[in-house]
């Protein structure tokens, strides 16, 4: 039977759709709920996250799920292409509820506890591994070619949704009891497991059940294992020699590590030009739409990962304290006054996603990504205590933008290849994307560490000479030490996750260094305003350069866009009998 017979009906392609986006939304609420909620996990687990060793766990809670996330799509996307995307699909969802489930249920505090939640989380990463890699598969292969970006754009924008859904149960659930954040989870994933049991069927083309690629699949994982690890752990700060470094690139273990994973990414493509089966379809980068796709994606997420990351920090380290905000309820409100951004993507992603299918995707994605380009610069200009109003337009537009660029892209790149290779391909994008998320986190908080690093001493000093009489200025001297050799990394977490730095440095000082300081003076250098207000001198500067490095990023991807050429549908160019019969499988009728 057709794939144009089985694979369009109009009951099966909302099924599908609406298991797909289950399966969006609970990862994106997953993502952004663990944001908001740190401390009430911290707090529960019996964990200061800002003691010394604590760093590496926070940092692995935020990247190790897309780290492994992007090492297992390329795989699990050539599996599905040969054993079913709905069995996977299915798979993905029944691991995701194991995962939640461990996690609501851990039972250790300390660095135990924290140990137990990473590894909990990367059980789930691998859960969402599955349904990642098939989502935009099984939903190209339910809808017709003219259906594509609108079904694509409602994907989409559930997953949007669902990051500022998940920031505001975060901020309810975790005022209650910080279990309740991972509990939410399991609903979802139990309804998406037994659902895609009950509904869904592999209606697509298999590609044949040749053996697996063994030696592409060592040196890809382990290559891009050890770059992602690699990135993860520069960020750390490096203690040497009874010297801190504010970031570990100096470190010579992280050095090694980055060399092996470059060394076995580079020897990967030679690898996969020889075997006879490999799992990274080199010759899928002849289709000029799916090249240039695939690559203005990539460059596109750098762009946004990290910058977007640095906004939240801007909001919630400097903004919202200096407009009166607690810093413990920073990271909720930075969350709300992002809505902006996830409104302009859901009013724009099925918009778009039709209007793909009607005109084709060149000029929209590529119309979208230049307006995210300009809404970068505006944000280049913002002053440290800019009017809401500026910030909320800007990024609105950003919204809009995006919204326009990733529906027709995904729908581009998706339509230009065969129907039995769409689980590999959907895995090529997706770990491109998510490699580029943890690759530009790194980026972009390397550059505004090293910014902060070099300005923040001056900047302390600055602000503490104002309290220089001749009684504290002993005191004051030794607290300006102190302060700048603060690790900026663990000042900009601290921020990030609701703590007033100061509180901490002030606790941690000689109680005698302390105890000789003013009451009045201490009252202000633990108020909302002082730390934010010194930080931002430091910190603004660094934050316009990784601003204006997204805007360069954003017009790359919007030529590399341009560049994707006339609408390309395999379809259209190549009819089921001329597909090569030995790269197919039989097509199953019924629930597998």
């Amino acid at each position: 039977m057709s794939e144009n017979h089985k694979g369009k009906s109009i009951a099966y392609k909302w099924v599908a759709l609406f298991n797909v986006t289950l399966a969006s939304l609970m990862g994106s609420i997953n993502g952004s709920i663990i944001l908001i909620s740190l401390p009430a996990i911290f707090k529960g687990i019996k964990m200061n996250p800002m003691a010394p060793g604590a760093f590496q766990y926070l940092l692995w809670l935020l990247m190790g799920f897309g780290l492994v996330t992007a090492t297992l799509l390329l795989t699990i996307g050539r599996l599905a292409d040969m054993y079913g995307r709905v069995k996977l699909f299915r798979l993905g969802f029944l691991i995701f509820a194991i995962g939640s489930t461990l996690l609501y249920l851990t039972p250790g505090t300390g660095n135990a506890g924290a140990l137990e939640l990473v590894l909990f989380r990367l059980i789930q990463a691998v859960g969402s591994a599955f349904t990642i890699a098939n989502g935009s598969a099984i939903i190209t292969d339910a809808f017709p070619v003219s259906e594509r970006g609108k079904a694509l754009g409602i994907n989409m924008v559930a997953f949007m949704s669902g990051q500022f859904i998940g920031l505001l149960l975060g901020g309810v659930l975790a005022t209650y009891n910080w279990r309740y954040v991972f509990l939410v989870n399991i609903p979802f994933a139990v309804l998406g497991t037994v659902w895609s049991y009950w509904k869904m069927k592999d209606i697509s083309f298999r590609a044949s059940r040749t053996s697996l690629d063994i030696v592409g699949n060592l040196l890809f994982v382990g290559g891009l294992t050890s770059l992602l690890i690699g990135v993860t752990y520069a960020l750390m700060p490096y203690e040497h020699n009874g010297i801190t470094d504010a970031m570990g690139w100096n470190n010579p273990w992280v050095m090694t590590v980055l060399g092996i994973g470059i060394a076995l990414l580079i020897a990967f493509p030679f690898v996969e030009s020889k075997v006879k089966n490999p799992m990274f379809k080199l010759e899928f980068f002849k289709i000029r739409a799916f090249a240039y796709g695939c690559l203005a994606s990539f460059t596109a997420a750098i762009a946004r990962g990290g910058a977007m990351f640095m906004l939240i920090l801007l909001l919630q380290g400097i903004w919202l304290p200096l407009h009166g905000y607690r810093f413990e309820e920073t990271p909720l409100w930075a969350g709300i006054y992002m809505l902006p951004m996830t409104l302009g993507f859901m009013i724009m992603g099925p918009i778009s996603g039709m209007l793909s299918d009607k005109y084709g995707p060149r000029w929209i994605a590529t119309i979208g990504m230049t307006i995210v380009t300009f809404a970068f610069i505006g944000l280049s200009l913002l002053p440290y205590n800019f009017d809401y109003w500026e910030l909320g337009i800007l990024i609105f537009f950003m919204g809009i933008g995006n919204g326009m660029f990733a529906s027709p892209n995904s729908s581009s790149i998706m339509n230009s290849v065969p129907p039995q290779n769409r689980g590999v391909a959907s895995g090529m994008l997706s770990t491109l994307a998510n490699s580029a998320n943890t690759l530009s986190m790194s980026v972009f908080f390397t550059v505004v560490i090293v910014g902060i690093q070099k300005a923040f001493p001056g900047a302390v000093k600055a602000s503490l000479s104002s309290f220089g009489s001749e009684q504290v200025i002993p005191a004051v001297q030794q607290l300006a030490s102190y302060l700048a050799s603060m690790s900026p990394t663990n000042a900009l977490f601290s921020a990030f996750l609701g703590y007033n730095p100061m509180d901490s440095v002030l606790s941690s000082m000689n109680s005698s260094i302390v105890g000789s300081i003013p009451q009045q003076i201490v009252t202000t250098l633990t108020s909302n305003y002082w730390f934010p207000q010194t930080l931002q001198q430091a910190f603004m500067p660094a934050l316009r350069i990784s601003f204006i490095i997204g805007a360069v990023l954003c017009g790359i991807a919007a030529v590399l866009s341009a560049m994707r050429g006339q609408r390309y549908v395999y379809e259209a160019h190549s009819s089921v009998s001329n597909v090569n019969k030995g790269d197919l499988a039989t097509v199953e009728e019924t629930h597998s």
